[in-house]
């Protein structure tokens, strides 16, 4: 990557982070010199000389840039550990914030169970999907029961949230397509049953264009998340459907889909 290219990623992220263009220019200059004045950081920079004072004001108010009162004014940028601390306190500031309005403006209709009963929703994206499974291990009470297809959707951090729910004495059920998955599977969480579910059909032939599942998601036996996804495309985005309530149909025949790595307990009475 040429050193355009990687200012011009580098200033993309700033800007993700809060910056203003003109800001994050002046700062990335700074960080490629020991100290400069107005002058040299519009030469490194290409943000207007006249507009070089403004940034700097912004970003030494945010702490990412100190000035010696010098004739000329000299400026260099804080160290990097202590550039990306700020920018991360900021950020996570921003998303506390965020989280505290949202708390107050949700609104959620009351709806009776019966028609709670029926949700089905779909999920877009490996990284939503795999929020969403964080989140249902993590809420689990009783039981987990987790298929998985396809290794590579086996992430340190399902891992680890896996660990929690054992530690809260949750059941952890884990089936595996293949062998070389189950024995990851035991080595990784010796604690949980796994058990080789042998569908292949989950995967399917591997032909042109063909769905497969990457994972199933069963949860206290009411929530379900099923992910797929077509192995064999440029572009192998993940999606999945998340249901929920026991009367689902959509629950209830994955339940039994899977039921031979749980225990044999009669479903649940609606």
């Amino acid at each position: 990557m040429t050193q355009d290219n990687l200012t011009n990623e580098a200033v993309s992220l700033l800007q993700d982070l809060g910056l203003q263009e003109y800001e994050a220019r002046c700062f990335l200059a700074l960080t490629r010199l020991p100290s400069g004045t107005a002058k040299e950081i519009h030469e490194i920079s290409e943000v207007p000389r006249t507009r070089v004072y403004d940034a700097i004001r912004v970003l030494e108010s945010q702490g990412l840039v100190e000035v010696q009162h010098s004739s000329p004014q000299q400026f260099r940028a804080v160290g990097i550990d202590e550039a990306t601390r700020t920018l991360r306190q900021k950020y996570d500031d921003r998303i506390d914030t965020l989280e505290s309005y949202l708390e107050t403006v949700e609104h959620r209709e009351t709806e009776p169970d019966d028609d709670r009963m029926q949700e089905v929703w779909s999920l877009t994206g490996r990284d939503a999907i795999e929020s969403r499974t964080f989140d249902l291990l993590a809420e689990a009470d009783s039981e987990i029961a987790l298929v998985v297809a396809d290794e590579t959707f086996l992430s340190d951090e399902v891992y680890e949230t896996l660990h929690g729910a054992v530690d809260r004495d949750v059941s952890v059920v884990l089936g595996g397509r293949t062998e070389e998955i189950t024995s990851r599977l035991e080595t990784e969480l010796p604690a949980a049953s796994v058990f080789e579910t042998n569908l292949d059909f989950l995967i399917g032939s591997m032909t042109d264009h063909e769905v497969a599942i990457s994972r199933i998601l069963l949860v206290d036996r009411e929530t379900l998340l099923i992910g797929s996804y077509y192995p064999d495309s440029e572009d192998p985005t993940e999606q999945a459907i998340f249901a929920s309530g026991l009367e689902n149909g959509i629950v209830v025949l994955l339940r039994r889909l899977i039921s031979s790595g749980l225990a044999a307990v009669e479903d649940p009475e609606p």
